[in-house]
């Protein structure tokens, strides 16, 4: 499937606020109701919207405390990495989990409600998982820019 620029616009409303319906939409991109409907269904059908989610505020959740760990293994075979990243998925406190080129073998974006938490899920959990080696954290003091929605041309 190619976008046309009625999908990118279409696109960029829902990624600024997905409880847009179709009526909303319609409006803003000059089609009918059924015209938006069917590219909205097309579009989850080709998987460009994956998911429809709810961003919640963090502060008022009491999840102060944003980490960036790097994630050292013991080792590096198909196994001990597949093993790896399938434990750490299971794990809530941890957002983002990225396998990186260079130094350490994994990122990961982690948050907890404060560092007493974040000690807590280091020594109860991510240190725990199978085939760590050490972990470096280094942890947030502001949140400069943080955004969901892709860059769309």
């Amino acid at each position: 499937m190619k976008l046309d620029a009625i999908d990118i616009k279409l696109l960029k409303l829902l990624q600024e606020d997905a409880t847009l319906n179709n009526k909303q939409l319609s409006l803003e991109l000059h089609l009918s109701i059924a015209a938006v409907h069917e590219r909205v269904k097309k579009l989850r059908a080709n998987e460009y919207i994956k998911k429809t989610v709810v961003l919640l505020d963090r502060h008022k959740l009491r999840l102060s405390l944003i980490s960036f760990s790097q994630v050292f293994l013991k080792a590096h075979t198909f196994e001990v990495l597949q093993e790896f990243e399938k434990e750490v998925v299971k794990l809530p406190e941890v957002m983002e989990c990225y396998q990186i080129a260079g130094s350490y073998d994994f990122l990961l974006r982690i948050v907890t409600e404060d560092m007493d938490a974040y000690n807590l899920f280091l020594r109860h959990k991510l240190s725990l998982l199978p085939h760590v080696n050490t972990v470096h954290s280094y942890f947030a003091l502001s949140e400069v820019k943080s955004v969901t929605a892709f860059p769309l041309e």
